[in-house]
């Protein structure tokens, strides 16, 4: 497995860490932890959703019993740092759940989530200038311990295809190579299941008219569900996604867990699988 920071991009995420980055304590076994992201404010193709997305999911798990480390905007160096801590800090941790949303993009079979000071002008700037999404699900499998979640918002449109960007100053700028819209698929690491706001190579449509994505918008109407497997989780949500917007986007999962589990128990402790 491929070390998920270069020499030199782990020192520029460890010097962050004195920039205000916020502190994650150890978690004890048995809990709950939950990494939860809002990327919108980017220098190339700015977002409504992200935001909300991320401050309503954040708080829905809150009430579940998570604790949760939540991050808005993240620069390169803070969304490097916050996946570094939360997979450092969160070993023994029965249940790990990443929520993101926001830019990503594919590359060469790898997917990268896009921070909001990113400033690519060529497809090969992507790795060095963004988060590998690849490596970090290769880091969160290595643990033995618990079960991992991971719900990707991240299919909006590629700020990259059309060969043009528009830069910070408003001016049009050629983008060498075209990477292809939405995500690569991914194989969820034993374990774990990865959840994708759309089918891969598909787009995830913003909801300009909407507080939250049509995505999160019914993942929040399901996440609190008693006794809902994740399974069935999702795939009520495929439904509802893929309804209204007539099949246009169609969320997709792969899973690999091994376990039942439920965001909320229901009446007799566990899941009910209805």
């Amino acid at each position: 497995m491929q070390p998920l920071f270069t020499r030199r991009r782990l020192c520029a995420a460890l010097a962050g860490a004195a920039f205000g980055l916020p502190a994650w304590a150890a978690t004890a076994a048995g809990q709950k932890a939950a990494l939860v992201i809002g990327n919108a404010s980017y220098r190339v193709g700015v977002l409504k959703n992200p935001v909300n997305d991320a401050q309503a999911v954040a708080a829905t798990l809150r009430t579940l019993g998570f604790d949760v480390m939540q991050r808005e905007n993240t620069t390169l160096v803070e969304l490097i740092e916050s996946f570094r801590r939360f997979s450092t800090a969160t070993q023994q941790a029965q249940v790990r759940v990443v929520f993101y949303a926001g830019h990503g993009v594919q590359l060469k079979g790898r997917n990268y989530l896009l921070p909001v000071d990113t400033e690519i002008r060529a497809e090969d700037e992507v790795p060095a200038k963004s988060a590998d999404l690849t490596e970090f699900l290769e880091r969160l499998g290595a643990i033995k311990q618990g079960l991992n979640v991971v719900i990707l918002d991240a299919c909006r449109n590629n700020p990259f295809s059309g060969g043009e960007i528009v830069g910070p100053d408003g001016r049009r700028l050629k983008f060498r190579g075209a990477t292809p819209s939405g995500l690569a698929p991914v194989e969820a690491p034993l374990g774990s299941m990865i959840a994708f706001s759309t089918a891969p190579n598909g787009i995830a449509l913003d909801n300009p008219k909407e507080k939250n994505s049509l995505y999160t918008k019914h993942l929040l109407e399901h996440l609190s569900s008693p006794g809902l497997p994740v399974e069935l989780l999702f795939k009520r949500v495929r439904l509802a996604v893929a309804k209204e917007t007539g099949h246009v986007q169609v969320p997709w999962e792969s899973s690999s867990l091994t376990g039942d589990f439920c965001f909320r128990t229901g009446a007799g402790g566990g899941c009910s699988g209805r």
